[in-house]
């Protein structure tokens, strides 16, 4: 499957905003896929930080104030972590919004799709990068091996090399997978 099929899947309309209440925390990550035989970007974020420490997720994060929307958000965070611009017209889609359950965010997952990306630059946020062959890693799905959160009823895990991805990103990655299987 090239980049053009996997764009034509995986194009949605975008509605970058969300109804909220006090209790829910905004986000958004951006799902990059590139390069011809396609990966797909993911980051391993260092083990201090407050929330999802030496987790695997995508470049994002929270809502701030000089945010228009959830797809400035998620463009801006992945600027900050990757040091990669993308335009929002190089974004082609939305999945479902995703919820941690341990730290309570609503996560809003944009998908782009590139043909090539630059150099990577990660800030503090940052402590691997990882460019994953992307029809292998969806392969590695397993339904019901969440290691964090196995009294929910989506529980999925992919692995590349040494790395588990588990939890909000799986759910993600799992959406992914179910819009390309009805192809």
């Amino acid at each position: 499957m090239s980049l053009e099929e996997i764009k034509n899947s995986l194009t949605f309309e975008i509605n970058p905003s969300l109804s909220t209440n006090e209790k829910t925390k905004l986000a958004s990550v951006l799902i990059v896929i590139f390069d011809e035989s396609p990966k797909i970007l993911m980051i391993k974020k260092p083990i201090t930080m407050n929330h999802h420490g030496g987790e695997i997720a995508f470049p994002g994060g929270k809502i701030s104030a000089e945010d228009g929307d959830l797809l400035d958000t998620a463009i801006r965070e992945t600027k900050e972590e990757t040091g990669i611009t993308v335009r929002r017209e190089q974004v082609i889609g939305q999945l479902r919004p995703v919820t941690t359950l341990n730290s309570g965010f609503t996560i809003l997952p944009f998908v782009c799709i590139l043909d090539k990306i630059e150099e990577l630059t990660p800030n503090s946020e940052v402590d691997e990068f990882l460019e994953i062959p992307f029809f292998p890693f969806l392969k590695t799905l397993d339904n019901d091996s969440d290691p964090k959160h196995n009294s929910i009823q989506e529980m999925y895990t992919f692995t590349f090399r040494d790395h588990l991805i588990w939890g909000a990103s799986a759910r993600m990655l799992k959406q992914i997978t179910t819009e390309l299987e009805n192809m």
